[in-house]
């Protein structure tokens, strides 16, 4: 995902720019974790020119606090704003929002990709909601900074300006709503960069920017020391103990958790390299089989789990239903372990209600006001995907095994069906479907 044209790399260098990965290694504390959010994204679109979509989000320590960072890949198309670029950071700035985390934004981009511009201007959850999340997290008192370490031009020069601070770098941060070329064709006023928006005029005059710097590393360091001013975030009052590992090996999960998609195993043995001491306090064990639930500590905190072991059924339906009631009641945080076929079909569960004990999960899941965590392990299809909280549920984190799969349906159900209409369409045109 690091790798890049030699010539990309060459014309920041030649700008005294520093990479994505060395920014961060500046800004964030020596040995301590980055959670990268989304780091596959956009890996296959776009002819595979825009790794990552442009950008590096996701949670660091700064200064001893817990921020979410958003970074612009200037070695990435310039760090033009694609669609799934907007989509990344509107995440991220979600992600800020629910867990009310401050924000460092490193900025460094050529604004929106223009040939796509109808993919990320103006729909609702597009280019706009970056902003208006901004706000948001403005109102609710948390702190934003920017370090202008490029251009930020046209939209993107909104990042800086929603921000509570700015840092700007001389000779190479610029921040204006239109470029010189813009301005040339549209008033006829022949500008410099530096006289538009650079650092100075942003700093003496406009008042846009707050702190000028004279390199990327200045600017890095004043962030720091800004973030190292900000109140430390008071933690939620819920139940804690001194974490410990689990009892088995985490690293045995390579080798539990099966590439076939296909291929069954026991969600028990996932639970017992995850949670602190393997221990795990099943709820209702002996029923509803196919759904597992029960209590547990990770990383010292107590949680509910929801783990897949099957297909749901109405008694495991109506099992995930009333426990996540009951640790909603406790406000005890859940983590769904998903590998989910849906819920059954046919006709003896219908009449046993499977739709109606269906939509009491989705429906407990929907309501659930503590925090949720998903993981995907495996399959992960249908309407198990909305009662196992699903993207649509607000799962405040959603991890993904790597050869896990969202859809309707499996591959060849899907092709079951479709031939089945098929048959059926030329059958009342009194033909048949015959082999290609």
């Amino acid at each position: 995902r690091d790798d890049r044209p030699q010539r990309d790399i060459d014309r920041l260098r030649s700008q005294n720019k520093l990479l994505v990965r060395e920014r961060l290694a500046q800004l964030l504390d020596p040995g301590t974790p980055f959670l990268e959010f989304s780091s596959l994204a956009a890996n296959e679109a776009y002819d595979g020119e825009v790794p990552g979509a442009g950008c590096v989000t996701g949670i660091g320590i700064v200064s001893g606090r817990e921020v979410v960072i958003n970074a612009g890949d200037a070695s990435v198309k310039g760090g033009a704003w694609y669609p799934l670029t907007v989509k990344k950071t509107v995440r991220a700035l979600d992600i800020a929002i629910e867990n009310r985390l401050p924000v460092v934004h490193l900025c460094d981009s050529a604004g929106g990709f223009l040939p796509l511009q109808a993919e990320l201007f103006a729909d609702k959850y597009y280019a706009g909601r970056i902003f208006r999340n901004q706000c948001l997290l403005s109102k609710m008192g948390i702190q934003q900074v920017s370090v202008v370490l490029g251009h930020c031009t046209a939209g993107g020069a909104y990042v800086p300006g929603l921000s509570d601070y700015n840092v700007i770098v001389r000779g190479t941060g610029a921040i204006f709503l239109a470029g010189p070329p813009l301005v040339k064709a549209a008033t006829g006023e022949d500008v410099s960069v530096d006289e538009l928006g650079g650092c100075d005029m942003h700093t003496s005059v406009s008042g846009t920017a707050d702190y000028p710097a004279s390199s990327e590393e200045e600017a890095i360091a004043i962030a720091r020391d800004i973030v190292a001013q900000f109140k430390r975030p008071q933690k939620a009052h819920t139940e804690w103990q001194p974490p410990e590992a689990p009892h088995y090996d985490p690293a045995e999960l390579y080798g539990i958790l099966p590439q076939d998609i296909k291929q069954g195993f026991d969600m028990h043995e996932v639970i017992a390299r995850l949670v602190d001491g393997s221990r795990f306090h099943e709820y209702q064990p002996a029923y509803g089989k196919t759904l597992i639930c029960g209590y547990a500590h990770l990383w010292g905190y107590k949680i509910g789990i929801l783990a897949n072991n099957g297909v749901l059924f109405n008694d495991s339906a109506l099992k995930g239903a009333h426990f996540i009631e009951l640790c909603n009641q406790a406000r005890t945080p859940i983590v769904f372990l998903q590998n989910i076929t849906g819920f059954m079909v046919g006709k003896e569960y219908e009449r046993r209600g499977i739709t109606k004990d269906g939509a009491k999960m989705i429906m407990a899941v929907s309501n659930c006001e503590v925090p949720k965590f998903t993981v995907m392990c495996h399959g992960s299809f249908g309407a198990g995907n909305y009662g196992m909280s699903g993207r649509a549920f607000d799962s405040r984190f959603m991890f993904a095994w790597p050869q896990s799969q969202i859809s309707v349906m499996g591959a060849e159900q899907a092709a079951n069906t479709l031939a089945d209409v098929k048959i059926r369409q030329l059958a009342k045109q009194g033909r048949k479907l015959t082999q290609a």
